[in-house]
């Protein structure tokens, strides 16, 4: 129990980042649940099953990781070289204009203005704000109690995410955007008075050089950047293996909870508040193996094994979605959740680990950019697939057999994190990064 209540004790400098990022998370979370119903009531008024809605839920992922794929890497080397705090601030504050749009309506253009918004603030948030977070525990926190400490704070995202669905639960339909409007603006307005800064700004040179050269600067420099994180991960055995196995994990899960809530709803009728509880058994179990089980359990058996044991019920997950043949089951596929949900915290100590500390941002965003490509590829298969199968024209009758062949990635991911060599690299070699931005 020491290194339980050790781990706890270590997040007292991050108080200042976690607050408001708790409120974020419920914000967001809140939001999932009535999204499903408010979309498909603007796109398909009176049905159950709406495949324009999973077609732009699938556009909408695909184009978030065709653009993530740059953009993540890129929000990496900013916080590295110019701090973290201004990185967050832009970050967090994307999502206000979106749901604001649907607090004033929720007629059909409304929401096409609002996928247009939201697609926006993912490319810029979904992702990166993790990843940043993340390095800013790394500039605190010693290299020894970081496993611990990103266990607490995913698991804080669950507890987020449990009081987002409970408050999407039992809150009338007509305040939850108002509620998670006013809980998005508290979050930079927080962080800006009270988040200290960890990292030094690079200063600026050459004030006095043309527009022309400074564009041609930055030009350069992000390809020196791109290229240096490519070296990062491919020289560095254990962020290359991780790095494939995020990829294969990415591409099934991401494909399954781009169509899961629909094919629920079109499958077995659940609405609002059905889904929330179903998000909610996620996270309620999960915050006990996060917050309990993966400090307890990380000095026994160690991150690879707490990574597997992940992939294996995410196998289990999926497979019971998949196959589901009572409304019942899919209750018992979401208990699976405890467990898979330490996949992430797993993941983020295997990067941190073989992450040199000035590379922290780097290493974090460029996995997570190879994510984001997994992410893109998925709802072109899945999002098809789902529908046909939910169509009256589907050849045989198994209307999750999208979610079934999602699972085969999870499966392929695995297999590599089995085969994963997990090594600490020296940190006294000489960055030759130079800063994105002069």
């Amino acid at each position: 129990m020491t290194r339980w209540w050790d781990s706890a004790r270590d997040l007292r400098p991050l108080v200042h980042l976690l607050l408001p990022l708790c409120f974020h998370w419920v914000a967001e979370e809140m939001t999932v649940s009535v999204l499903v119903d408010v979309t498909t009531e603007a796109l398909c008024p009176g049905e159950n099953t709406c495949s324009e809605a999973i077609y732009l839920n699938g556009l909408q992922q695909t184009i978030v990781g065709i653009f993530k794929m740059v953009m993540l890497p890129i929000l990496g080397q900013l916080s590295d070289e110019h701090g973290r705090k201004p990185l967050l601030l832009i970050t967090v504050s994307t999502t206000i204009v979106p749901f604001t749009l649907l607090a004033i309506n929720e007629s059909r253009s409304f929401v096409y203005a609002y996928y247009v918004l939201r697609t926006i603030s993912y490319i810029i948030s979904q992702g990166s704000i993790f990843c940043i977070a993340v390095a800013y525990v790394a500039d605190i926190v010693d290299n020894r109690k970081r496993v611990a400490v990103f266990s607490w704070i995913t698991g804080l995202f669950s507890t987020s995410h449990v009081v987002g669905n409970l408050l999407a639960r039992f809150l009338p339909e007509e305040y939850i955007f108002q509620v998670s409007i006013a809980l998005l603006i508290f979050c930079p307005v927080y962080m800006a008075i009270f988040l200290v800064e960890t990292v030094k700004s690079t200063p600026k040179v050459d004030q006095h050089s043309s527009y022309l050269s400074k564009a041609l600067t930055v030009v350069q420099e992000r390809y020196k950047t791109m290229k240096y994180a490519v070296n990062i991960v491919f020289n560095t055995p254990t962020l290359r293996g991780i790095s494939v196995v995020s990829f294969f994990y990415e591409l099934g899960m991401s494909g399954i909870s781009t169509v899961l809530l629909y094919y629920l709803k079109a499958a077995f009728g659940f609405d609002k508040n059905q889904l929330s509880e179903i998000l909610s058994m996620v996270g309620v179990g999960s915050i006990v193996s996060q917050l309990v089980v993966l400090p307890l359990a990380n000095p026994l058996v160690g991150e690879k094994v707490i990574l597997c044991t992940g992939l294996l019920a995410s196998i289990a997950y999926a497979l019971l979605y998949g196959f589901a043949w009572a409304p019942w089951v899919p209750y018992l596929s979401a208990s699976f959740g405890v467990i898979f949900i330490l996949v992430k915290p797993s993941t983020y100590a295997v990067i941190s680990k073989g992450s040199r500390s000035r590379d922290q941002g780097k290493a974090q965003t460029f996995i997570a950019g190879v994510q984001s490509i997994a992410s893109l590829l998925s709802p072109l298969a899945m999002t098809p697939l789902t529908t046909w199968f939910l169509s009256t024209n589907a050849p045989f009758d198994c209307k999750g057999f999208s979610i079934i062949c999602a699972s085969l990635c999870m499966v392929i991911s695995l297999c590599f994190a089995c085969s994963l060599k997990l090594e600490s690299p020296p940190d006294d070699v000489d960055n030759l990064e130079a800063p994105l931005v002069s």
